[in-house]
């Protein structure tokens, strides 16, 4: 079937923001043309209104969609989400302080039983010094004693057997006296 054509006209002015329309959209001006009356035609707008309302009213609806979807999100996920999130913040605090008691008390412990053990270990030493000191003197009064013994001994064989028994207690008395002194 073959299309009737008609034709309209308009002023050199129109023609060249038709013409401008036309190669920004990429498509031919009679194409152009029937789409612009299609859209006319569906939408019921009046090409008079600037402002076209029934844009504005589509657009402001969209945002009120888009503000309801984000409320109900809000409401829906991101509120229990903080809320839960500040329960695992305060559960955290208080395993945290929890564990900080525990730490400091066992640190207590710890060192009180350091503490003690110093204080051992320092007893230990000193009764162990003590034990060497006493341990250096029993080996030098040995020492010494011998050394009085076997003077004694000496001194006893050079009075030989006519000394008279005066001189023998003399002799043992003195001796009795330095091991005294010991």
């Amino acid at each position: 079937m073959k299309e009737t054509l008609r034709t309209v006209k308009y002023s050199v002015q129109d023609d060249a923001k038709f013409e401008k329309i036309a190669l920004k959209l990429g498509r031919p001006k009679r194409q152009v043309f029937s789409q612009m009356l299609d859209y006319f035609y569906r939408s019921k707008k009046d090409p008079l209104d600037l402002n076209d309302e029934l844009l504005k009213n589509t657009i402001l609806r969209g945002q009120k969609e888009y503000i309801g979807f984000i409320r109900t999100q809000e409401k829906d996920l991101l509120i229990p989400i903080k809320k839960d999130g500040l329960w695992i913040a305060e559960s955290l605090k208080e395993i945290r302080d929890c564990f900080d008691q525990q730490v400091l008390r066992h640190n207590k412990l710890v060192i009180t039983n350091q503490q003690d053990q110093v204080k051992m270990l320092t007893a230990l030493n000193t009764a162990v010094a003590g034990m060497i000191s006493r341990s250096e003197t029993k080996d030098r009064l040995k020492q010494k004693f011998l050394f009085i013994l076997n003077s004694y001994i000496r001194e006893r064989d050079t009075l030989g057997m006519m000394s008279s028994s005066r001189e023998k207690e003399d002799l043992a008395g003195r001796f009795l006296k330095q091991i005294d002194l010991l």
